[in-house]
């Protein structure tokens, strides 16, 4: 598997699965617009991938803000010349405040909706105008989460969200097929670290009650998400359009 002169725009890429997915996509070849907030993430990221001979663009981008995910687009295509693949992966989880429908506020709901829905939406948005005025498709891969396909999370609009984006990615698969253009999901496990890790209220039984539900023993790292993200950007996934992929170590088949 190689990406050899595709070029990719990543959101949330200071961190976390942004981060890992950028230094395995950079590895086979890419070159990789790093796309998030606070700058100093992925500025460092993108020097250190620079300071290995990979071709690098860090863009300081909120996702909330539409006019900065189009610009990143633009400036993308700027330095590099085209579009090829959006890894739209940024997401927050407000673990001590996203609880408690019955009593939570609108604000609160859509402090996560902002980010993890129409963050993506924008993301998308923006990378498939790019895709379809260049001509010669691409692929879109949407960073989900299990919490999609089950109940347990008490962080409620986060899960609905990432459920959102389920729909969002079939939507891009049945409509822009006929264009070339692929879009997958990925749907991560319970990983040692999540986003937002310090505002958990008990990060330290949240992940004994994680482990302990997990099959294969371990929680998953970013560095286990980053290889389904670039297959399913690549080539090779060529006719894999509109799935969903867990790679959660088996928590969600007991």
């Amino acid at each position: 598997m190689r990406l050899d002169g595709k070029v990719v725009l990543i959101t949330g890429a200071g961190s976390g699965i942004g981060a890992a997915s950028a230094r395995y996509m950079a590895e086979l070849g890419a070159s990789v617009t790093l796309a998030g907030i606070p700058a100093q993430g992925v500025d460092e990221v993108a020097a250190e991938l620079a300071g290995r001979g990979a071709k690098t663009l860090a863009i300081p981008v909120d996702v909330t803000v539409d006019s900065q995910v189009k610009a990143a687009v633009v400036h993308t295509v700027e330095v590099f010349g085209r579009l090829d693949i959006v890894v739209a992966n940024a997401g927050i989880q407000r673990h001590n405040t996203d609880v408690d429908l019955f009593e939570m506020e609108e604000e609160e709901w859509e402090r996560t909706q902002d980010v993890n829905l129409r963050g993506v939406f924008r993301t998308c948005k923006h990378g498939l105008a790019q895709m379809i005025k260049q001509g010669d498709g691409g692929a879109i891969v949407i960073v989900s989460s299990i919490t999609a396909l089950q109940g347990r999370t008490p962080n409620v609009s986060y899960m609905t969200a990432k459920t959102g984006l389920l729909g969002l990615n079939r939507h891009i698969a049945v409509h822009y097929g006929d264009k070339g253009i692929r879009s997958n999901a990925v749907c991560p496990g319970a990983l040692e670290r999540t986003p937002d890790w310090d505002e958990h209220p008990d990060p330290d039984g949240r992940r004994q009650t994680m482990l302990s539900a997990t099959p294969l023993g371990r929680l998953g790292t970013p560095e286990d998400i980053a290889p389904w993200i670039a297959f399913l950007a690549s080539d090779d996934a060529g006719f894999a359009t509109g799935g969903h992929y867990v790679v959660d170590g088996g928590i969600t088949i007991t």
